[in-house]
């Protein structure tokens, strides 16, 4: 890995929480995630499972933790079974986690090669009443994909058709919603490389410039860093493409008086930052393009003083409406008494900003967690308001992270510039 051993500590103190959360005699499986394939004997770049990296720091595929808090056996409270390695694999591949490398990195002592994975089940599952077993509920999933996990729950239903299979994702999902102060300083690192890589390209960029020249100079500084690269695929529209939500062909050439929006963000150590900037192609802003500037920038900061303990998601979505619902008259978007005659569940906003304001972040760039219960203190979400023109080829949309605390927010992303003056000064310099 390219990121800096994580003190395991960390993982110690997650799987202490985690135990807490599971019903009595039960016990918990999570598997890595697939190695997928390509074309011929192709593969993608392996990533990891986010629940088991959030378990045991373990990055390495084909690895199995389970964890078993009433086990009789005090000393296989936790179990992680990893592939063995070989001096073939370790010619071709590089060798794999010796026991005491995982012991190292998890804390987890109890260490068994995968091959001895089927005896340990079968002894497990004697003693246990039920098993909580893992599935991919996001409210955006959608993959028709069958993943590994999909796969070990086939064969857990059919070999243990008496247990009580239990889903153990709405746990992981509290638990990875509040993050700790070592997983802050992870992400918090990963918007560091972020500033940086923006840093690097403000002055790069001007009239003929192509958008994956700027996605190149980003994944240079990135990898500089010991990022793996972006956490998402990113978006660096201009023109017209600025308004497209998820433009990701990047390969236009960037034209005089065109704004420019960039969406993008490091990954660290499997922790993703999610930040957006909207500049001018030629390095100064038309009037026009102030305007929406300065009222994208109002409603962002608005909106990240509401994200405190206690604030709903819901509620906060709508007051962050009403507030570009003002923005947008100001900008002779909209008219006051068509507001008032709108439709309440299609307010006339969303013609022109039709995205939400925020979502969870952390392992995952749309992180888990529950948007039905209050912001709780140690929680991280975006702030993305945006205000999309496709007639006048602008769109503009500013991004930042935010730590919800017991005082108020913190912006992760609280040194990368966002005013418009010091964009424009940097770009020129």
């Amino acid at each position: 890995m390219r990121y800096l051993a994580i003190k395991n500590q960390l993982f110690i103190k997650n799987r202490s929480l985690f135990f807490s959360m599971l019903d009595a005699n039960c016990m918990s499986i999570f598997n890595s995630n697939d190695i997928m394939p390509t074309n011929a004997d192709g593969t993608m770049p392996f990533r990891q499972n986010n629940d088991l990296f959030w378990l045991s720091g373990i990055d390495q595929e084909e690895s199995i933790l389970i964890i078993y808090p009433d086990n009789p056996n005090k000393k296989e409270k936790e179990i992680l079974f990893l592939k063995e390695t070989s001096e073939l694999i370790a010619i071709w591949e590089g060798a794999k986690l010796s026991k005491s490398e995982a012991f190292t990195t998890s804390g987890i002592k109890s260490v068994y090669w995968l091959n001895e994975f089927d005896d340990k089940l079968n002894e497990l599952a004697q003693k246990c009443d039920g098993i909580y077993l893992n599935k991919n509920i996001h409210s955006r999933a959608a993959s028709q994909v069958e993943t590994r996990d999909d796969r070990f729950r086939n064969m857990i239903s059919k070999k243990f058709s008496d247990k009580n299979i239990k889903e153990v994702a709405p746990i992981m999902h509290g638990l990875r919603s509040i993050k700790s102060d070592a997983e802050i300083a992870l992400i918090q690192n990963a918007c560091d490389i972020t500033e940086k890589g923006f840093r690097r390209i403000l002055p790069f960029i001007k009239p003929g410039v192509m958008e994956y020249d700027i996605e190149a100079e980003f994944m240079h500084e990135f990898l500089s860093n010991r990022s793996s690269g972006f956490a998402y695929q990113p978006i660096i529209g201009s023109g017209i493409d600025s308004c497209v939500l998820h433009y990701v062909e990047n390969n236009k050439q960037c034209k005089d008086g065109d704004v420019l929006l960039m969406d993008f963000g490091a990954e660290y150590a499997n922790y993703a930052s999610d930040m957006t900037r909207t500049i001018p192609v030629n390095g100064r802003f038309s009037d026009r393009q102030k305007a929406v500037y300065h009222s994208v920038l109002h409603v962002m900061k608005e909106a990240t003083n509401m994200l405190r303990p206690g604030t709903i998601i819901a509620e906060y979505h709508k007051e962050v409406g009403k507030m570009m619902e003002s923005e947008l008259v100001t900008l002779a978007l909209l008219d006051k008494h068509d507001i008032k005659k709108q439709d309440p569940k299609n307010p006339l906003y969303k013609k022109y900003f039709m995205h939400g304001t925020s979502h969870y972040l952390g392992l995952d760039v749309h992180d888990v967690g529950d948007f039905n219960s209050p912001m709780k203190e140690g929680m991280v979400f975006t702030c993305e308001p945006g205000i999309y023109l496709p007639m006048e080829g602008i769109g503009i949309r500013l991004e930042n992270d935010i730590l919800v605390t017991d005082d108020k927010p913190f912006d992760l992303m609280g040194n990368i510039p966002i005013e418009l003056n010091e964009i424009e000064d940097l770009m020129s310099n």
